[in-house]
């Protein structure tokens, strides 16, 4: 463009500073805070042949637009191009994440004098090192006032001071996020009655709390009007039950393995008139009485009940009878054998408007599941894992029947060749079958079922074939707990993002040997089968999951 970068060392791309990150996407680079030229002499314009400078012409807003699409590392070398593009760079880029030492104090006020109008803002500490304290981040809330996303990750340095100081300063907040910190409930009251515009609250592994009986409780403030989704995890409910009672338009609630009875909280919630459509509920001490009030919620879409043994047939009936826009509906059965085909009839004969089911550690009989195939006519992604009595029989009624079905994913169950047969010329609509740990099904029939269905995307796992239980609840989130907003963030750098950075991925094709498999099918590990499984046709389809 007529010009080039200064030669001046800080400047410098090929400096030792300049470090490649393997583990991020091609094209991303990672920063320690002198790659931030913070301190640097800005670098002199220098112009090749006294050629005229055609960019100038361009208005500094089209430039910051120019700037937002670029990768951060090629952001990074055009900041060094000359004084006006350092300065137009800086101003645009609105998200940035910190690695949330206390050696990055010293660094604060001229790394938030450059990126002047962050908005999205995350810090993250690691467990072996000192986080930034109060002092930081009351000096980050004066600089940042226009912050509207807050992430806190492992900042144990931070105490009930710098969370109010944080409410004061960022009315303006929409969504936060913390995790393993160890502020009280005075700082979230404090941020809850300052922040009237709050409408996403996640709060994980919150530590200081240690006598639960003497736990002050935690009421939504300012933000009861505000708030639509909360999101608890290993926490107390009596601490937090009046956030979510009092929050007037809360629409997702997501629990995970907190404590307490949580059937008379949800008995509360029915008591009055709510707008819940999301409801999580993992390893909990909830019991029918709970789902029945959750059935008093009359616009449900979106239910997952994970690991909740004292759950039956009972209460999945109530909700499927009383919740008649579900979409979406996620059972975890834990092997328990109380949820079966009286609670999966009472789903097929009431859920009409089904796209997505996932069953696991349930063992359904051909009776529920042709009913499911029969009735739920807009089934269009269907999860079966860990059943034994799901066989050849059951899968071919699915492939008869689920003229709908887009995505099918099998791990677990007694499933042979002839199961998979079916599927040559059952669903029309199938792009995606995936199937793991089924012992009857071979290799020879993935290929002889790809050269029927050419556009099928076949994935089939016969190599690993693990003795234990399986474990493939999609509760602990890397989807649901923290979607990727912000860069990547590796210890002892600082990264700042410029636009949306998706993870690395593997190559997934549905031809290959042995190896390509593996790179497949390891998204199918643990607890992300599912939502591995299903992640690009359910963003595809919902865009409210937008996760800070």
């Amino acid at each position: 463009m007529g010009q080039v970068p200064s030669i001046d060392q800080g400047y410098s791309p090929d400096s030792s500073t300049h470090l490649r990150n393997p583990s991020l996407a091609p094209h991303h680079h990672r920063y320690t805070v002198n790659d931030l030229n913070l301190n640097s002499q800005e670098p002199e314009d220098i112009f090749l042949n006294q050629q005229q400078d055609y960019t100038s012409e361009i208005p500094d807003e089209c430039l910051a637009l120019i700037f937002q699409s670029l990768s951060s590392s090629d952001r990074k070398q055009c900041s060094l191009v000359c004084r006006r593009w350092l300065v137009v760079e800086g101003q645009s880029r609105h998200r940035l994440a910190l690695n949330a030492t206390d050696e990055v104090n010293s660094h604060l006020p001229a790394i938030f004098s450059r990126f002047d109008s962050v908005m999205k803002l995350a810090l993250r500490c690691d467990r072996k090192s000192v986080s930034i304290n109060d002092e930081a981040l009351t000096l980050i809330s004066r600089r940042c006032q226009n912050l509207t996303r807050l992430k806190l990750r492992g900042c144990r340095e931070i105490s009930d001071e710098g969370m109010s100081a944080l409410g004061k300063n960022c009315e303006s907040l929409r969504k936060f996020s913390c995790g393993s910190c160890l502020f009280g409930a005075n700082g979230m009251n404090a941020l809850l009655n300052n922040c009237s515009s709050l409408e996403e609250l996640s709060v994980k592994r919150l530590r200081s709390i240690n006598d639960v009986f003497a736990a002050e409780p935690i009421g939504p403030g300012a933000a009861a009007s505000s708030l639509k989704s909360i999101t608890l995890k290993e926490l107390y409910s009596g601490q937090f039950g009046p956030l979510i009672i009092g929050s007037k338009n809360l629409k997702t609630l997501k629990i995970i393995r907190c404590s307490g009875n949580w059937d008379r909280l949800l008995e509360t919630i029915a008591g009055r008139r709510n707008c819940l459509t999301e409801i999580h509920l993992e390893r909990l001490q909830v019991t029918d009485i709970g789902l029945m009030a959750i059935s008093k919620s009359p616009d449900l879409e979106i239910f997952h009940l994970v690991k909740v043994p004292d759950c039956s047939n009972e209460g999945i009936c109530a909700v499927a009878e009383n919740c008649k826009l579900l979409r979406k509906l996620h059972i975890d059965g834990w092997r328990t054998n109380r949820i079966g085909d009286e609670g999966l009839i009472a789903i097929a004969k009431n859920s009409v408007n089904l796209v997505e089911l996932v069953l696991i550690g349930v063992n359904p009989s051909s009776v529920s599941l042709m009913a499911i195939a029969t009735n739920c006519q807009k089934l269009e992604r269907l999860a079966l894992c860990g059943s034994d009595t799901i066989g050849d029989p059951e899968i071919s009624c699915i492939a008869a029947k689920c003229m709908a079905l887009k995505k099918l994913c099998i791990k677990g169950c007694r499933l042979t060749d002839s199961g998979i047969e079916s599927f040559a010329f059952g669903c029309p609509n199938l792009v995606k079958i995936k199937v793991k740990k089924c012992r009857g099904v071979t290799s020879e029939v993935a290929d002889w079922l790809r050269a029927r269905r050419v556009s099928l995307a076949v994935n089939l796992d016969v190599d690993e074939i693990e003795p234990e239980a399986m474990d493939v609840s999609a509760s602990d989130e890397g989807a649901q707990d923290d979607g990727v907003e912000y860069p990547s963030i590796v210890s002892g750098t600082v990264i700042g993002g410029g636009g949306n950075v998706n993870a690395a991925a593997a190559p997934s094709t549905s031809n290959g040997g042995r190896s390509s498999y593996k790179s497949r099918f390891s998204l199918f590990a643990g607890r992300t089968f599912v939502a591995c499984a299903f992640r690009r046709l359910s963003n595809g389809n919902d865009s409210s999951n937008d996760s800070l």
